[in-house]
């Protein structure tokens, strides 16, 4: 049963129908996440822009569980971290390592409208991997350039953020050394799809090692003509012809986070 301070029935009126649409989108973006094994208990975050005012972002309550989360419940802050608005006013806030690595990126990059970090089990192995990620399979092809961030301590230090933008650059995913993956995608659906899929990379590379044979990776030209195929101007924007199937495999089990 949803918490009581997860409810407030105003927000929907105070709000245009786009960031409406766009509350519903991040609150169901969080619902999957816990679905595939790609939440943390309360920890990581998922940040959506405000359609229409590009310093607006929207993140979760610090102390929800993804599963918790629904569209009235999203706070709203700026690009520093203030809270613009917050509906659990004097329950729940913000963390601030949240807003340190998503502000960085949407602050440098403009075409990023959602940005996903996670610890999850095979990013967090890959992460501590000196490869980084292999082309071991098509998915992990799918994903390049890949950007890498080396480890300063828990992210909270505001300095850190030109580094992050700096490694980062124009890629849409980048792997956090020791700590985990981060994806910088151009709408929620995107960001979903990329996430899943970069965390199943990882998590494949992780059982072929451990196999503990030879790795098998394709010539190098098969490797750039699976990746170009992956390119949104090359086929389709990955996660939008998605999307629509994801929000019924939430509808079918728990509609809530709409409200």
């Amino acid at each position: 049963m949803l918490m009581e301070q997860q409810k407030p029935s105003h927000v929907k009126s105070m709000v245009s129908d786009a960031e409406w649409q766009t509350r519903v989108d991040l609150a169901a973006c969080y619902r999957l996440m816990p679905h595939f094994g790609l939440s943390d208990l309360v920890y990581n975050h998922i940040t959506a822009r405000i359609p229409g005012d590009e310093t607006r972002l929207l993140i979760n309550p610090y102390g929800f569980m993804y599963e918790e989360v629904t569209a009235s419940s999203l706070i709203t802050i700026d690009i520093d971290g203030n809270v613009l608005f917050n509906p659990n006013e004097g329950t729940y806030g913000v963390n601030a390592a949240g807003y340190v690595i998503h502000s960085a990126v949407h602050a440098a990059r403009h075409d990023v409208k959602c940005v996903i970090h996670t610890h999850s089990r095979g990013g967090m192995a890959v992460s501590a991997l000196a490869c980084g990620l292999l082309p071991l399979t098509q998915t992990a092809m799918r994903f390049h350039p890949v950007a890498y961030h080396d480890y300063q301590g828990v992210a909270i230090d505001l300095d850190e953020r030109k580094t992050l933008a700096e490694d980062l650059g124009n890629a849409e995913v980048m792997i956090l050394r020791n700590h985990g993956l981060l994806v910088a995608s151009a709408s929620i659906a995107q960001a979903f799809n990329a996430i899943y899929w970069l965390e199943n990379a990882c998590r494949v590379q992780v059982d072929a090692m451990a196999c503990n044979t030879d790795l098998k990776i394709p010539p190098q030209e098969v490797i750039d003509r699976t990746n170009h195929l992956y390119k949104p101007e090359t086929r389709r924007p990955y996660g939008e012809m998605e999307w629509p199937a994801m929000l019924r495999f939430l509808d079918r089990r728990d509609p809530s986070f709409r409200t």
